[in-house]
C-alpha cells in the first residue's frame, strides 16, 4: 500500500478518535452552541418596545428605500428622499397634517404592482412585520435620529452603577454588559477556569499558547486580579505582543510581498512591518500610529521612522502590465488609499462613492474625491518598473544606525570639493584676464578632445527597417556621405558605448533632420523601454519637436529632465548637441542647437541613485545596456527622421567645442572661446584637473554608498497642489470640476488651523471631536479579545451596517480610550480583565445558543477558532520549533510543489530551508495572486484589498490540513522526539503532550484513549518498518535515532490528533 493511502487511512482513524474523546468530555471542555440540542429562545433581546429610528426605522429604509430614495442622487427616482425628514415632509411622503395619509403608507400598503414600494421588481418586499413597523413609526409623528455612528462620541458616558447599586463593585465593562443581561432577565456564564483564561489571553495577545513554565508559574500563584493583570503585563511586554498586533493590522493594510495583478512581481516592503512591529512594541499611541502612517513625512523635522511609516499609503496593487494606461491605474492607487483609510480608520465603505453619491450613507461623490485630493499629491507613476528591481517613487533610503550621517558628510564632501572646483576656477579665470595674452585679445586656444566613439554611418548595415539615404553638405558645399534615416520601429543599437553614471560628465554632439513632429520621438537612448516601464537610463528626444533630455533612476521621482522651448525646423539639418557634467542636477545639462546654448525648462530636478542597470539591485541588465538610436521598445521612434555624425564625448564639452562640431563661423567661433566660463581651455589646467578629479570622486564614493542603501515606497508631497478632478461614473477619462482636499462634512470638519493637505487629514481623523476613528480601533480591539465586536460589521459603521450590540459600552470604551492618550493596552486590558472575558463559553442556560446563537449578549465567555497563523505558531512553539527572531525579510516555509508555476508567476518557490521554515507565519512570504496554501485554507485573505474581518469556515480540507501539511507533522514528530527523550512512560508523554497544546490535563477518560489509541498506532509501525521510516523522514529537521521509530511514529500520530482537537484549534 503506498505510504500517502496508509498515511491517509491513519489520519481517518485518528480524526474518529478526536471526536470521540471531544464528545467524552463535553463536561470539561468548554462546549460550543453547534454541539448543543436546538432550544427555543428564552427571553425577548428586545430592550425596549417604543421604536427608536437607528434601532428600528433606518434598518429597513436603507435596505428596501435608500436605493432609489436616499443619498445618490443618481438613482433618486421622483425626487424623493427618505434619509432626510425634511425632504420626506416636503414630498408629502411624511404628511405631518395628516400622519394616516402619508404617502409612505399609501405606497407600502398598496396591493397595485404600479404603485407599490418597494417595486416588485426589486424582489426585495417589506414583511408584515416591517409594514406594521413604519406605519407605527409614522402614525407616532415619523422623528428622525442622525445616524448612531455620526455623532460625535459624548464627553462623558454614565455607567449603570450610578444608578443601580449591584453594579458599583464591577468595572464599567461588566456594568454595561451585566446591566443589559439584567434588562432581559438572563444570567451570565461562570467564570471559565483558570487555564482556560490563561490559554485565552495568552493566544489573544501573542498569538502562542502558554508555554508549561508559564501554566506552572501561573498555577503556583494565588488566583487574584493582581495576578492576572501580571500575566497581561508581561505578555505586553513580549515581542510576541508586538507581533500579533502587528499581523492583525497587516489584513487592514493590504500588506503583501509582490504588487500583484497578472506580473505579480515582488515589492520590497518587509521593513514597513517591521516598522509596525516596533510601534507596537513601544505602545505607540493610536493617535501616532495613526498620524504617521497617514502622514509621517509631513510632521516637523520628520524623521526616517515617520517618513517610513507612510508606506502604509502605497501597499495596493500594482501593475506594470505592458499596454496599461498609467493614468488610469494611477487615479486607481489613489482610490485604493481612500477605500483603506475609510475602512481601517473609520470603518466606512467608500467605494460605491468614487463612481456615484453613496446610496446609504451621506457621502457624495464630490466628498470621495475631495478625500482623494490627500493621497494623489505625490510624484508617482502609474505603473512600476518592468526591467528594472527598484522601488517606485516616491521612495525612502532605509539607513540603518549611522549610515544616515556618513551619507550627509558624503554629501558636504561633494559640496566641498564643488565649492573648491568653482573657487579654483574662479581663479584661473582671473588670472588668465590679467595676463598679457589676453590683454592682447587673444581667444583661448582649443585643444582637441577625442571622442569616446564616433560614426559617420558610411556603409554601415542600418538594421531592421532603418535606411541609408544620403546626407547634408556642409557650409562649403562639402558632401558629407550617407546619413541614417529610422523608420521608427527599429532601434540601432551601438556597440559597447554610452552607458555613463550619473556622476559621469558626458558630451552628445549630432546632426539631426526631422521629418514630422510627435508627442515624442526617440532619437538615442541607453535604456530598456519607456516610461510606461519605468525606465532606468537617460534619453534624448524630440517632444513636439523640443529638444528634450533625460536622466532616470526610476521616474518620475528620481529622474532628472529638461526642455527646450525651441522646435527644430522640418526637413533641414540642424546640430544639436547635449552636455552633462556629472553633478546629478538638471543646471549640470545644458542642450544646445547651432551652437547656440538654449534656455531649458525644468520637468524634474531631483536624482539621487545611478541610472545604470546594476547587479547589486537584480537588474537583468546590468553591464549590457549600450547607445541605441532611433527607436525603443514600448515608445516613439524618430519615424523617417535623419541622423549623421553622432560624436560621444566622455567630458563635458565647451561651447567653443560644440561650435567647432557644428561647423561654426568664424565670429561665432571666437564669441564661444571667450565664454564665461571657458571649460576647453579650464579642462587642461592642472589646477582644475587636480580639483575636479577631487569632486568627481566624492561624486562616485556617494553614489556606491547610496547604491548599497535600499528604499521603500513612501510619500512625498509634491511642491504644488496636483489637480484632483471629480472623475464621471469614476472613469479617470471623464474628469469634471476640479475638488479641494476635503472630509465628508456628515462626519465633521477641517479646522482652519490645519493644513490642507494629508497632514491635516490625520490631524482630523485623531481628533477627538471625530465620531468614528476612536470608535472603530476599540472595536476592533473587542474583536480581538471576543471574535466579534460590538459593533459586527467591522469594515461598514454605515446605514448598511449592524448596530452596536451595546453601544453605551462602546461610547464608554471610545471616551475612556481617547481620555488615556489613544493607549491601546490601556484599553485592551481592561477587556482580557474584565468578568465578560473570563466566563466559561458554556451558557447557563442551553436555550441561550438558540436564542443569542452570536452571543451578542455576550452571556458566555468567547469561544472561537485559532487563525490560520496561530495554529501553525501554536505547533512550531509547543514543538520546541519555533525561531522566535524578530523581523526581517520574508520566509519560505513549506509549501507543495508547482503552485506558483501554475500561478503563471514564471517564478519557482524558492526552496531555502533552514530558519523560513521555523519562523513566526507572519513572516511568510505573502504572494497576492496564491497566498500561502495552508493559511488560504484556515481563510487568509488575499491581501489584495483592506479585510477589516476574516471569514471564519470549517472545511474537511483544514482537518487534512493538520494532519498531513509537513510543517504540522515534522513539529509532530520533533515533539513526539523530545517527549520520549524526556518522559519514559507512554502515560507521562501523552500527558505532557495534551497540557502544552490544550492548557488542560487530560480527564481518566480522554487520557485512557489515547494511550489505546498510542498502542493501537505502536503495533502498526512496528508491522510496517518502510511506513514509519517514511514519516520520520517527513521535514528538514532529522529524527536522532534515539527513540524507538514505532513509538516515536506512534507519538506523533496522538500529537498529530491533538493539533486537530476542539479544544487544540480554539481558544
Amino acid at each position: 500500500m503506498p505510504f500517502l493511502h496508509r498515511f491517509f487511512i491513519s489520519t481517518l482513524t485518528a480524526l474518529l478518535i478526536a471526536t470521540v474523546i471531544a464528545s467524552s468530555n463535553l463536561g470539561v471542555q468548554e462546549a460550543q452552541g453547534e454541539n448543543e440540542s436546538p432550544a427555543k429562545p428564552s427571553a425577548n433581546l428586545q430592550t425596549s418596545n417604543k421604536l427608536q429610528f437607528n434601532r428600528d426605522i433606518r434598518p429597513i429604509l436603507s435596505d428596501r428605500c435608500f436605493h432609489c430614495h436616499g443619498p445618490d442622487s443618481a438613482t433618486r427616482a421622483a425626487g424623493l428622499r427618505l434619509d432626510q425628514r425634511e425632504e420626506a415632509v416636503r414630498a408629502k411622503a411624511i404628511h405631518l397634517d395628516q400622519l394616516d395619509q402619508s404617502e409612505l403608507l399609501v405606497r407600502i400598503s398598496s396591493d397595485d404592482p404600479d404603485l407599490v414600494m418597494p417595486p416588485p421588481s426589486l424582489k426585495k418586499p417589506l414583511s408584515a412585520t416591517q409594514k406594521a413597523t413604519l406605519k407605527q413609526w409614522v402614525l407616532a409623528g415619523a422623528e428622525y435620529q442622525p445616524h448612531w455612528s455620526f455623532i460625535p462620541v459624548p464627553q462623558t458616558i454614565s455607567t449603570p452603577a450610578e444608578t443601580q447599586s449591584q453594579f458599583v463593585e464591577k468595572p464599567p465593562i461588566d456594568q454595561f454588559i451585566e446591566a443589559r443581561l439584567a434588562e432581559v432577565g438572563w444570567q451570565p456564564s461562570p467564570p471559565a477556569t483558570r487555564l482556560a483564561w490563561l490559554r485565552r489571553v495568552t493566544l489573544d495577545l501573542t498569538g502562542l499558547p502558554p508555554s508549561t513554565v508559564e501554566i506552572e508559574q501561573f498555577l503556583s500563584l494565588a488566583d487574584s486580579p493582581e495576578t492576572r493583570r501580571a500575566v497581561v503585563d508581561r505578555l505586553f511586554s513580549t515581542p510576541a505582543y508586538a507581533e500579533r498586533m502587528t499581523n492583525e493590522w497587516l489584513d487592514l493594510a493590504r500588506y503583501a510581498d509582490t504588487f500583484g495583478y497578472q506580473a505579480d512581481r515582488e515589492m520590497h516592503v518587509w521593513p514597513w512591518r517591521d516598522w509596525v512591529i516596533r510601534a507596537y512594541s513601544k505602545n505607540l499611541s493610536y493617535r501616532d500610529f495613526l498620524t504617521w502612517q497617514v502622514a509621517g513625512d509631513l510632521l516637523p523635522q520628520a524623521t526616517q521612522e515617520q517618513k517610513l511609516a507612510t508606506a502604509f499609503n502605497r501597499l495596493h496593487r500594482q501593475t506594470n502590465e505592458g499596454g496599461s494606461v498609467e493614468e488610469e491605474f494611477r487615479i486607481e492607487y489613489v482610490s485604493d488609499r481612500v477605500r483603506t483609510i475609510g475602512t481601517a480608520a473609520l470603518g466606512l465603505t467608500m467605494e460605491c462613492c468614487r463612481c456615484h453619491d453613496h446610496k446609504y450613507d451621506p457621502i457624495s461623490q464630490k466628498e470621495f474625491y475631495a478625500l482623494s485630493a490627500f493621497f494623489a499629491n505625490i510624484d508617482e507613476h502609474g505603473l512600476y518598473s518592468h526591467f528594472t528591481e527598484t522601488a517606485p517613487t516616491p521612495a525612502l533610503p532605509l539607513f540603518a544606525d549611522g549610515q544616515q550621517a556618513q551619507h550627509e558628510k558624503l554629501l558636504q564632501e561633494i559640496q566641498q570639493a564643488a565649492t573648491a572646483l568653482k573657487e579654483v576656477e574662479s581663479q584661473l579665470i582671473t588670472q588668465r584676464e590679467e595676463s598679457q595674452l589676453n590683454a592682447k585679445n587673444e581667444p583661448m586656444p582649443i585643444q582637441p578632445v577625442e571622442p569616446v566613439a564616433q560614426f559617420d554611418f558610411e556603409g554601415i548595415s542600418p538594421g531592421g527597417t532603418n535606411k541609408l539615404v544620403d546626407s547634408r553638405k556642409t557650409a562649403s558645399g562639402q558632401d558629407r556621405g550617407q546619413a541614417i534615416e529610422f523608420s521608427g520601429d527599429d532601434e540601432y543599437k551601438l556597440k559597447e558605448v554610452g552607458n555613463f553614471a550619473r556622476t559621469s560628465p558626458f558630451s552628445l554632439s549630432m546632426w539631426l533632420k526631422p521629418a514630422e513632429h510627435k508627442p515624442r520621438m526617440v532619437i538615442a537612448h541607453c535604456s530598456q523601454a519607456a516610461e510606461d516601464s519605468a525606465f532606468r537610463g537617460y534619453a534624448f528626444t524630440l517632444d513636439e519637436g523640443r529638444p528634450t533630455f533625460s536622466l532616470i533612476h526610476f521616474w518620475p521621482g528620481n529622474a532628472i529632465r529638461v526642455q527646450a522651448p525651441n522646435v527644430l525646423p522640418l526637413g533641414q539639418w540642424s546640430h544639436v548637441a547635449i552636455t552633462y557634467d556629472g553633478s546629478s542636477k538638471a543646471s549640470g545639462v545644458q542642450i544646445y542647437l547651432d551652437c547656440q546654448p538654449l534656455s531649458l525648462v525644468v520637468e524634474r530636478d531631483k536624482l539621487t541613485r545611478d541610472i545604470r542597470h546594476r547587479s547589486e539591485w537584480g537588474d537583468s541588465a546590468a553591464g549590457s545596456l549600450t547607445l541605441s538610436l532611433g527607436a525603443r521598445f514600448r515608445d516613439i521612434g524618430f519615424s523617417q527622421g535623419q541622423l549623421d555624425d553622432l560624436k560621444i564625448f566622455d567630458v563635458e564639452l565647451s561651447q567653443a567645442e560644440i561650435a567647432q562640431l557644428a561647423e561654426a563661423k568664424a565670429e561665432e567661433l571666437s564669441l564661444a572661446k571667450n565664454s564665461s566660463r571657458p571649460l576647453h581651455w579650464l579642462r587642461v589646467q592642472p589646477e582644475w584637473k587636480e580639483a575636479f578629479s577631487k569632486l568627481a570622486s566624492a561624486r562616485v564614493a556617494e553614489d556606491d554608498f547610496i547604491t548599497r542603501i535600499k528604499q521603500i515606497m513612501v510619500m512625498e508631497e509634491l511642491p504644488g497642489m496636483r489637480p484632483t478632478h471629480l472623475l464621471k461614473r469614476g472613469e479617470y477619462l471623464q474628469p469634471a470640476e476640479v475638488v479641494q482636499p476635503d472630509v465628508p462634512q456628515a462626519i465633521g470638519s477641517l479646522k482652519p488651523e490645519w493644513p490642507r493637505n494629508r497632514l491635516g487629514l490625520a490631524y482630523w481623523l485623531v481628533d477627538d471631536a471625530n465620531p468614528l476613528t476612536a470608535r472603530v480601533a476599540v472595536n476592533r480591539l473587542w474583536q480581538l479579545a471576543f471574535g466579534r465586536g460590538l459593533v459586527a460589521t467591522p469594515e461598514d459603521y454605515g446605514s448598511q451596517g449592524a448596530l452596536p450590540s451595546h453601544p453605551e459600552l462602546l461610547d464608554w470604551l471610545a471616551r475612556d480610550f481617547m481620555d488615556h492618550g489613544w493607549d491601546l493596552q490601556h484599553t485592551l486590558r481592561q477587556i482580557v480583565l474584565s468578568d465578560a472575558y473570563a466566563r466559561s463559553a458554556t451558557p447557563v442556560d442551553v436555550a441561550y445558543y438558540s436564542a443569542d446563537p452570536e452571543n451578542r449578549l455576550l452571556a458566555r465567555g468567547p469561544r472561537f477558532r485559532l487563525s490560520s497563523e496561530m495554529l501553525r505558531d501554536q505547533a512550531l512553539a509547543v514543538s520546541g520549533l519555533l525561531i522566535t527572531k524578530v523581523g526581517g525579510p520574508s520566509v519560505y516555509p513549506y509549501q507543495p510543489a508547482g503552485l506558483w508555476e501554475e500561478a503563471g508567476t514564471g517564478k519557482s518557490y524558492p526552496k531555502v530551508g533552514g530558519e523560513h521554515l521555523y519562523r513566526r507565519s507572519m513572516y511568510t512570504f505573502w504572494r497576492r495572486i496564491l497566498p500561502p496554501p495552508s493559511m488560504s485554507t484556515f481563510d487568509a485573505p488575499s491581501r489584495e484589498s483592506c479585510i477589516a474581518k476574516r471569514e471564519r469556515t470549517s472545511t474537511p480540507l483544514q482537518a487534512l490540513v493538520l494532519m498531513n501539511d509537513p510543517q504540522f507533522i515534522e513539529a509532530a514528530r520533533v515533539y513526539a522526539e523530545n517527549l520520549s527523550l524526556a518522559h519514559a512512560a507512554p502515560a507521562d508523554r501523552v500527558k505532557v503532550a495534551y497540557t502544552a497544546l490544550l492548557t488542560r490535563e487530560p480527564s481518566s477518560r480522554e487520557l485512557e484513549l489515547l494511550l489505546a489509541f498510542y498502542d493501537q498506532q505502536v503495533a502498526t509501525y512496528q508491522s510496517q518498518p518502510e511506513t514509519t521510516a517514511e514519516l520520520l523522514k517527513i521535514g528538514e529537521k532529522p529524527a536522532s535515532g534515539k527513540v524507538s521509530p514505532a513509538q516515536h511514529a506512534a507519538l506523533t500520530q496522538v500529537i498529530l490528533l491533538l493539533f486537530s482537537h476542539d479544544d487544540g484549534v480554539s481558544r
